[in-house]
């Protein structure tokens, strides 16, 4: 039996979906070392500033373009092993929260493949289960990227482990690890990292685990935190906008500056474009200026309409409205209903 989850088509490598969960690793690890990590960002529409905004989504292009541009500069050969082995449950969220809450290991699993979205993968899981003793992760890239799958397959095994000790107790190892490239010169680390036999120059990319641990009871269980967990990991997978990289790039100029109230031509500039350029680039992707701006205004003004310390003038002047009563309007066009209406559904 197969589990699978496709990650990215062919035809989504441009759409601005995922989080960057990785890429701010790579930023944080530069800042340890003291590299310079701006020009793993230029031409791209994204700064290292910006993709530190929870909201902040990347396409699959842009991603592997700053790790090609990131790898070279750090000064260290394991870069995936290290960042993926200093992995714990907090770094994968409400994620990692439900599956702390699952009944079991293997319903564990099974969370971790269906919302794996949610944190913004660049290689896609999927589970095969085997007549013998054991299953599968077998992890697929979109693409052929031979100079960056090392870093993505030690990246993404190494946190797999990391989560899957912090499930199931530290003694947990895979029976063994398969990958597609030929041994790097730290190949040692490796062994080390996964404590068990790790051949390269094979078929597939995958991690073999003994059957035997998706029956392990987890003692933190409990059936209504769980759903809810469940609930809020559909949400946040339900919300991610398949926005393209021009949509997207606007969005994040936006979210910062909402309460100047810019206008297309500043937005423009600052993404170095004229403004009929980001119109046309922006209809090619089926958006307009003017509902991307709403659209980002209603996502903030909801989220301040729970504070019930602010005013509604207050929440509409944070969007760039000096009058209460145009933001009403506003809002009202938006949603269908009132600030003070929407404010009373979220009691």
């Amino acid at each position: 039996m197969r589990r699978k989850l496709g990650l990215l088509g062919s035809n989504r490598l441009s759409i601005a979906n995922l989080p960057t969960n990785m890429l701010c690793s790579l930023v944080l690890l530069a800042g340890e070392f003291g590299v310079n990590c701006e020009t793993w960002f230029t031409g791209l529409r994204l700064t290292p500033r910006e993709i530190q905004d929870p909201q902040a989504r990347v396409s699959y292009r842009q991603a592997t373009e700053v790790i090609r541009r990131a790898l070279p500069t750090l000064p260290m050969d394991d870069v995936g092993l290290t960042i993926g082995g200093a992995q714990n449950g907090s770094n994968f969220g409400l994620l990692g929260l439900a599956m702390r809450m699952a009944p079991n290991f293997g319903e564990a699993v099974s969370i971790g493949l269906t919302y794996q979205r949610n944190l913004g993968p660049l290689m896609d899981l999927q589970l095969v289960q085997h007549e013998s003793e054991a299953v599968t992760l077998v992890a697929t890239t979109p693409l052929e990227m031979p100079e960056i799958l090392p870093f993505l397959c030690e990246e993404l095994f190494s946190s797999v482990l990391m989560l899957a000790r912090e499930l199931a107790g530290p003694e947990f190892h895979p029976l063994r690890v398969d990958l597609t490239y030929p041994p790097p010169t730290y190949a040692y680390r490796y062994a080390q990292m996964f404590d068990c036999d790790v051949y390269f120059n094979q078929a597939q990319n995958r991690m073999l685990v003994d059957r035997r641990w998706l029956t392990l009871p987890f003692a933190n269980y409990n059936p209504v935190g769980s759903q809810q967990a469940l609930a809020m990991c559909q949400a946040q997978l339900a919300a991610a906008a398949a926005s393209g990289e021009t949509t997207a790039a606007v969005e994040r100029q936006l979210r910062p500056r909402l309460r100047e109230n810019p206008q297309m031509t500043e937005i423009a500039t600052s993404l170095h474009l004229s403004e009929r350029t980001l119109r046309r680039q922006l209809a090619d992707e089926g958006q307009r200026f003017t509902d991307i701006h709403d659209r980002v205004r209603t996502e903030r003004a909801l989220v301040l309409l729970q504070d019930r310390d602010l005013t509604i003038a207050h929440v509409g002047a944070q969007l760039g409205f000096n009058d209460v009563r145009e933001f009403r309007r506003a809002f009202k066009r938006w949603t269908g209903n009132t600030p003070s209406e929407a404010r009373d559904r979220m009691t």
